[in-house]
């Protein structure tokens, strides 16, 4: 990812998780989420209301998937801290592409991957982002929060400063999603579980990344990775 790209997302994630900060003992807040409502569609795919948006919506994002689920997921991303994100995943990023958005058996890329909820991967000069088989039932809000995640890594290099970042920027985007749908909270879906235990390190730590940091320095899965990478020098993040 181009590093002035990665110090503007940076920086808007900083001023997005710096609100009140000068308001004594006040609870944080993250700004409120917009979105157009396809969920509503989803209980009723064979309606011809349904069947017109994801005509449309497929032409939007043609060359990253036509996948119903990830593509409601994308649409709920528009207007939140995840917005960097999905701009990423439909072409604003280091190769100018589309990245491809999937789910598939993550073992096909090796045993290690089983119960990766998504690995990110560069092929032919075209970056993809696979989604672990087993969520292909999640709902979209995880599936988004996850998304929001995974297209920060855009290159060959991670670091421990990178994965706080993008762990952080998911729990933020999830927290987001679910003051708008707060039946999420309790949903016990892998994903939303996973989800949730994000957003209560992200909460317990005043909306920054003070726990969730601690979380991916224990986790033995980065034990080798650098403290930095390119775009993510500043160990502050």
């Amino acid at each position: 990812m181009d590093r002035t790209l990665k110090k503007s997302l940076f920086f808007t994630l900083v001023i997005a998780l710096s609100i009140q900060t000068c308001t004594f003992a006040e609870e944080k807040k993250l700004p409120p989420v917009k979105y157009d409502g396809l969920t509503k569609y989803e209980k009723n795919q064979d309606s011809p209301e349904f069947e017109e948006r994801m005509k449309e919506l497929r032409k939007e994002y043609k060359g990253v998937t036509k996948d119903v689920r990830v593509i409601n997921a994308l649409e709920l991303m528009k207007g939140t801290l995840g917005e960097f994100s999905r701009n990423a995943i439909v072409g604003k990023n280091l190769t100018g592409k589309p990245i491809g958005v999937e789910f598939t058996d993550l073992t096909n890329f090796g045993p290690a991957y089983r119960n990766f909820d998504a690995l990110g991967w560069k092929k032919n000069k075209r970056l993809y982002i696979y989604l672990n088989q087993k969520h292909k039932d999640a709902p979209a809000p995880a599936l988004a929060a996850l998304l929001s995640h995974e297209a920060l890594h855009q290159d060959e290099f991670n670091s421990l400063n990178e994965e706080t970042y993008a762990w952080t920027l998911e729990a933020a985007v999830w927290t987001q999603l679910t003051e708008k749908m707060p039946e999420y909270n309790n949903n016990m879906h892998p994903l939303c579980v996973r989800e949730n235990t994000l957003k209560k390190l992200f909460i317990k730590g005043n909306y920054t990344n003070k726990y969730i940091k601690k979380t991916v320095h224990a986790n033995p899965g980065y034990a080798g990775l650098p403290s930095r990478s390119p775009g993510f020098e500043n160990d502050n993040l």
